[in-house]
Formats: C-alpha cells, sequence, structure tokens
C-alpha cells in the first residue's frame, strides 16, 4: 500500500489546504510526509496491483472489500553492505499505525488440524484448534466522490484458554508462552515474488484469510435483506448476486473448498446446490505461468491441517474428472493432465486447476499472458470451457502515479486539457494536438528536468553519490529475478564501460544507470546478480577515464514510497524480461505516464503500450514468443554468442577473470556457469539486439526535442492503462456490478429521502 496521508489529502481534495496549515505552524509537509512508514504486506506487481485496484474501486463508487493478512513484519528491509543485499525485519508498526482501527466485535474463530467425523448428519470437523481472527479496518477513499471503502486485515490472536483447556494442569506460564505459536500466523510475510515455498505456516496464513474472510462475508449476507430464513435456515440462493469474489492469483484458493464446507457441513445444503453457488461467486486472476510459481501443496500437508478440505477437494476432483471421463472416454493422459491430484513422489493439489474448476471465470492480465494462458498453461481446460477465459489488462491508479508523485506534470496537462482526466485517463489523447506545440515541449521537458535534479539531490543526500543531472537516467526497478533479467542490464553497463575506455575521445552520450529492487533472501542467483552489478557499479564510478560519462547506482530499498520518487526522474524505463514471462508488468505503465520512454522486449502490457503508442514510439527490440518457441525448440546454446559476438566475450571475461572482484576472482563463477549451461531466460540470444537498441536510445537522447516529443505521444496514449478501466472491465465482465459516478454528499449536506448508499446490488 506504500504511504497512506498524501494519497487521502489528495482524494479528499484537502492537499492545498493541510500544505498551508501546516506551513502556518512552521511545519514542513513534505518533511512530516517521509517520516511516515510504508505498509509493504505484499511482494512486488501482485500487491501493488491489489492496492491499485482499492483506489479504483472506491473511486468507481462500488461497494467493495479488500481482505487480506495484517502482517507485523511487511517485506523486510533491504541494506546493502559490501554490495550484498542484508534483510533487516520491517517493522512497521513500531511507532503505531493511525490509519487503522481494530474491530475486537467483529473477531473470529478459525480452525485447524483436528479429524473428521462422518455420520447420518453429514461430515463433522472436530477437535480442532482455533485460532482468532482480529479484524483491522483502514479506510479506502475515494477520488473527490465522498466514497470510504474498507480494507480490512486479519491480525491472528490466540483465545484466552489456548492451551488452558485441555489436560494441561501443571505449567501455566508455558501455556501462555505458547500463545505465541497462534499469533505466529499473522507475524511477518512470506518474502518471495514469483515462488513458491510449500512451508506448513505460508498454509497457514493462506487458510487464516481466507476462513476469516468468508465467515465476515457470509456474515454480512446474512444481516442483509436477501440473506432471507426460510423458518431456520438461510436461503443462499441469491448469494451470487449479492456476492462477488475475485481471487488475487491462487494463494486464496482455500476459499473454495472452505465454502464448500460452510454450505454444506454447516449450512446443510445439497452438494450439486452448494457447488453452483460457489462457482457462481467465484473467479480467478492468474498471475504467472513460470512453473516454480505454481502453487502445489502436497496432501499429507493438508490431511494434516485442513482434513475436511482434503476430502471436499477429492470429492470436487471426483465429480470433475468424472465429467471429463464421460466426454473424452479412454483418454487417461487428458485425466492425469487435468487433474487437480497431481500423482508422483508427493501426492499434491494443483491449486490453479481447483481455482479454474471453482471459478466461472479466469483472466489472465495482459491479452498475450492470456493467450499464453489459454493456448499453452492450461490448454487442457480452455479447451473444455472457452467462455470461462478473459482477459484483464492490468492498470495503475493515476492518483498515486500522476497527481501524487508528479504534480507537475499532473498540473502541465490540466492546464491543456483539463482536470477531468485524472477519473477518466483517456482524455490523455487529447495530448496528441500539443505534440507540435513548441511551448509545452520545452515545459514538459522542463518538469521532467526538475524531477531528475530533486531526484539527484536525494541520491546525493542518501547515498553521498554526485550524479550528472543532464545524464540520460536509465532506470531498471523492479524484483530482482533472472526472467526480469537484470544480468542483460549488467552486460550492457560492462560493454558502454569498455567502448569509453576503448575510445575515449570519442562523443558518448552520458548515462546514470539506476537499478533497484529486492532479492528473495533464499534466492541464491539473484543475490549474487545484485553483488555483481555492485561490483561493477565499484569499477566504473571509480575509474578515471570514465569520469562523469557513466555512473551505475544499486538503489537501496526499492519500495512504493522510493518508486513515487525515481520515477517522475527517469528518461529511459527498462522492460526487458524474455518474451512469454512477464505476466504483464506494471511499473512499465508508471514510467510511461511519467515521461519516460520504454526499452523493452514484446512481453506483458508491453505489447498493447507498443499497440497503443505506435511501435516506432517505444524501443522495442529481441525476440518474440514465437522465436522463445523456435529456439527451445532447436535448442538454445549460449556458447554460439559468445564465440560470435566480441563486446558480449570481452565482458563475459571481464567476469569470470575476476576484473569486477580482484580480491576474490571466482566470485561470480555460479552466474557465468549459469549463462553457459542453464540459462532458462536466454540472456545472450537477446544481447546483441539490445546493445543496437541501445545506441538508437542514446542517438534519440542528443535530439531533445525529438525525444520529447516521442515522451508527449507516450503520455497521450497511457490512458488505456488506468486502473480504472480495468476495473470497469472486471465489473462489466466478471463481477456483473454497474460503476457509479454518483458523488455521495458530504456528511454536512442534508441527504435526500431514500437515497440509498450504494447504488449497486452485490458487493465485490
Amino acid at each position: 500500500m506504500g504511504r497512506t496521508l498524501q494519497n487521502t489529502m489528495i482524494n479528499l481534495g484537502l492537499q492545498n489546504a493541510c500544505d498551508e496549515a501546516v506551513y502556518q505552524l512552521g511545519l514542513d509537509m513534505e518533511e512530516l510526509e517521509e517520516i511516515e512508514e510504508d505498509a509493504g504486506l505484499g511482494n512486488g506487481g501482485l500487491g501493488r496491483l491489489a492496492a491499485c485496484f482499492l483506489d479504483s474501486m472506491a473511486t468507481l463508487g462500488l461497494a467493495a472489500y479488500g481482505y487480506g493478512i495484517r502482517y507485523e513484519y511487511g517485506i523486510f528491509n533491504q541494506k546493502i553492505r559490501d554490495g550484498w543485499q542484508v534483510e533487516e525485519a520491517d517493522d512497521w508498526l513500531r511507532h503505531g499505525n493511525p490509519w487503522e482501527k481494530a474491530r475486537p466485535e467483529y473477531m473470529l474463530p478459525v480452525h485447524f488440524y483436528g479429524r473428521v467425523e462422518h455420520s447420518a448428519s453429514g461430515a463433522k470437523w472436530i477437535d480442532t484448534q482455533v485460532v482468532l481472527a482480529l479484524p483491522y479496518d483502514t479506510p479506502v477513499p475515494g477520488y473527490m466522490n465522498n466514497t470510504v471503502n474498507t480494507m480490512r486485515l486479519w491480525s491472528a490472536r490466540a483465545p484466552n484458554d489456548f492451551n488452558l483447556r485441555d489436560f494441561n494442569v501443571g505449567d501455566y506460564i508455558q501455556a501462555v508462552l505458547d500463545r505465541n505459536l497462534a499469533e505466529n500466523i499473522s507475524r511477518v510475510l512470506y518474502p518471495n515474488d514469483n515462488f513458491f515455498e510449500g512451508k506448513e505456516l505460508r498454509l497457514k496464513q493462506e487458510y487464516f484469510v481466507v476462513a476469516a474472510t468468508l465467515q465476515d462475508i457470509i456474515r454480512r449476507f446474512k444481516a442483509s435483506k436477501f440473506g432471507s430464513t426460510d423458518s431456520v435456515r438461510t436461503v443462499f440462493d441469491s448469494f451470487p448476486d449479492q456476492v462477488a469474489i475475485q481471487l488475487n492469483d491462487t494463494h486464496p484458493a482455500m476459499a473454495i473448498p472452505e465454502l464448500m464446507r460452510i454450505f454444506v457441513d454447516i449450512e446443510k445444503l445439497p452438494w450439486d446446490k452448494a457447488w453452483d453457488i460457489t462457482k457462481r461467486t467465484f473467479a480467478y486472476t492468474n498471475h504467472t505461468v513460470l512453473p516454480e510459481a505454481l502453487e502445489r501443496w502436497p496432501v499429507d500437508l493438508v490431511e494434516k491441517l485442513l482434513p475436511r478440505h482434503l476430502q471436499i477437494i477429492y470429492e470436487i476432483n471426483q465429480r470433475h474428472l468424472d465429467h471429463i471421463a464421460s466426454l473424452f472416454p479412454n483418454d487417461v493422459e487428458r485425466l492425469r493432465r487435468m487433474s487437480l491430484i497431481e500423482e508422483g513422489d508427493t501426492k499434491r493439489i494443483n491449486m490453479a486447476h481447483l481455482c479454474i474448476v471453482g471459478s466461472h471465470a479466469v483472466n489472465g492480465v495482459a491479452k498475450i499472458h492470456s493467450e499464453i494462458v489459454k493456448t499453452q498453461v492450461f490448454e487442457d481446460f480452455a479447451e473444455l470451457e472457452p467462455e470461462k477465459f478473459q482477459n484483464k489488462t492490468n492498470g495503475i491508479t493515476p492518483r498515486r502515479w500522476l497527481l501524487l508523485c508528479n504534480p507537475g506534470l499532473a498540473e502541465l496537462i490540466a492546464e491543456k486539457i483539463g482536470e477531468d482526466y485524472v477519473r477518466d485517463l483517456s482524455q490523455l489523447t487529447k495530448l496528441h494536438e500539443f505534440v507540435d506545440d513548441d511551448l509545452f515541449i520545452r515545459e514538459v521537458a522542463k518538469v521532467k528536468q526538475e524531477n531528475k535534479v530533486k531526484f539527484a539531490l536525494y541520491l546525493e543526500k542518501e547515498y553521498k553519490v554526485k550524479i550528472n543531472p543532464s545524464s540520460m537516467f536509465d532506470v531498471h526497478v523492479k524484483r530482482i529475478h533472472e526472467y526480469k533479467r537484470q544480468l542483460m542490464n549488467c552486460l550492457h553497463i560492462i560493454t558502454m564501460y569498455n567502448r569509453i575506455r576503448r575510445d575515449p575521445a570519442k562523443l558518448f552520450v552520458p548515462r546514470t544507470v539506476i537499478i533497484g529492487g529486492k532479492a528473495a533472501p533464499g534466492y541464491h542467483m539473484a543475490k549474487m546478480i545484485i553483488k555483481l552489478i555492485n561490483a561493477v557499479a565499484q569499477v566504473v564510478n571509480n575509474d578515471p577515464m570514465v569520469g562523469s560519462k557513466l555512473k551505475v547506482i544499486f538503489l537501496e530499498n526499492y519500495r512504493v514510497s522510493l518508486a513515487e520518487k525515481v520515477i517522475p526522474a527517469t528518461d529511459l524505463s527498462e522492460q526487458i524480461s524474455t518474451a512469454g514471462t512477464e505476466a504483464s508488468g506494471t511499473g512499465n505503465m508508471k514510467f510511461m505516464l511519467n515521461g519516460a520512454l520504454t526499452i523493452g522486449t514484446m512481453d506483458g502490457a508491453n505489447v498493447e503500450m507498443a499497440e497503443e503508442a505506435g511501435e516506432e514510439n517505444l524501443f522495442i527490440f529481441g525476440m518474440r514468443v514465437e522465436d522463445v518457441t523456435e529456439l527451445d525448440r532447436k535448442g538454445y546454446n549460449a556458447q554460439l554468442y559468445y564465440d560470435r559476438l566480441p563486446e558480449l566475450k570481452q565482458a563475459v571475461d571481464q567476469i569470470k577473470s575476476g576484473f569486477f572482484s580482484p580480491k576474490d576472482p571466482n566470485l561470480f563463477n555460479d552466474v557465468v556457469n549459469m549463462l553457459f549451461h542453464h540459462d532458462r531466460f536466454k540472456v545472450f540470444a537477446d544481447y546483441e539486439a539490445y546493445v543496437q537498441c541501445q545506441e538508437k536510445v542514446s542517438e534519440l537522447y542528443l535530439n531533445s526535442k525529438a525525444w520529447t516529443k516521442m515522451v508527449i505521444r507516450n503520455i497521450a496514449a497511457a490512458g488505456k492503462f488506468s486502473s480504472d478501466r480495468t476495473i470497469k472491465e472486471y465489473a462489466r465482465d466478471i463481477w456483473h456490478v454497474e460503476p457509479s459516478d454518483l458523488k455521495i454528499p458530504p456528511p454536512n449536506e442534508p441527504r435526500e429521502a431514500g437515497q440509498d448508499k450504494t447504488p449497486n446490488g452485490t458487493a465485490a
């Protein structure tokens, strides 16, 4: 979520008033804003997307709730010591959190372990351990519409009789100390991005958020006029018309068997009825195609922790496979591929398959990704139910990612096309009229220059590095992962360095290359990549032959509040994943909206950015998905590229020989070995095209006016990438609710009689 103060002031239309009031108290609002901690309750794009979606849902007047876990410790703080990443605990609640309100009156029990008893009256899950879920509510204000939605985060609490109700007469002190075991569930965020780690505590977290949330939703449904009761039992027929639940990846997939358990075991609905309601309630968004990221929980673990849910999953699977067998008799291979249970050394539950079978809609997050989902990853399922599969291209909220972080540019745009674009970003197309307006071109360039100077001062203050604000700011910020190919950027840096040294007199367009992002603590290769970047920076930044032509900076502890500083100051945005690996990306959209040009592959939303702006207004290079597939078919041989490209050979040899690590020449052996022998992401295959494309970038940068005109064309084409547009599509195609642009009257104005606060029936 990042910080909340400035976003709240902007959405309430109070920023200027607050700035002035604080100034009159002799304080500086910006200094005050810098004191607030980031709420870092997610890993990368997935968590930030949810935050943008909350802002858009409130702005569109949807009655929507964001549910998650109130981690005591969020994503770790990253320190760089001697070029290595070191993790520190993110104690973000140390000074309290003024935006949250604990709601003990809505506390709910969540059950674990135990056993299942079957009788004539149905299944009973008994002898369980209970953990209490305490909700904390954070307001989510819409933009200037007096709507405030709720983000409800659950915190784990031990019941007061925890470990004291059983035969444990003896050790009262130990029993109280053991309360920590239950409360550990919401202690810390697992810091893996795009990687599955099958740990029991993680599964507990996933079920904890799901079980608490579903009870909360059902309580609200029963309290509404829709949860009509026939004598005693609630009638749930209208449930899917009143409730839509969107599963953000497979992490909350246990919601599907949990809702079935509630309907069948507790509410006593017949299975078929329960299943129909469940399917119509859930929709699933897939966020990655990397096989190592797909959740596959061991059956033994689920059986121990959630025995009843395993039985329900088996029943869902049995009915699912019976259906497929009836359509494709004797096709055992198809049954194996489509089963929710994977046989092998350890039997596992494929959570993506569970989500597809248990949902009425499945979507990818960019056109190209949704195609890959349909034709490759889940092709059997798409063949069965093609109408179930959709695309919803990701977006970003223009409130945080333009108004808040780049007020200079936001104001400049408003002067030209009015202020309405903030709620309807498609209006940015009106800027096309000003592409040849010399004054506008100069003003856009001036705003960018001011942002660069401001960021340069920040870097000087925080990192004691002096950088040249007239150099091209070449920025690569995102989680560190092999598929995102920070290594390819690194090879380009070394190539530029070698060119400067080979011919110091030759014209060189000065660059400041900024790379930032966190590596999962257990991801050895990602940590080596950080060390390599810092080792290269050490050499480059201290070579007198290079001077101010090339500077390399590793940005420590990349997070939302730092993104808000670096993105408005960026000239060149690096989006260079191997084609077919980045589901969408959203940083790419933030840079586009803030006046950076993109160098990128035809991957994720880059494809649609090129479609919107015209391919000639992005620096597109490298293999397309088809080329990658073809190269896989032939067999990728890294040695070929190394032998054929002298500059690549030189750069790799320098890494290999210890040129960047003289004290330990073998330091980067693992990296070099990976690049030659098991590089799934084919860095060498795109190196030549990348370097050539970077030459084109430098050439254009020399012509400031032509560069800025291309920037304006990009901003004018960024309208599609508002999360408002994304949410309207979810609302229309999946949730079946109507966004409303009704502005609720403020509390100090009398309301018209009978005016309903929520004009839409369904709550998402």
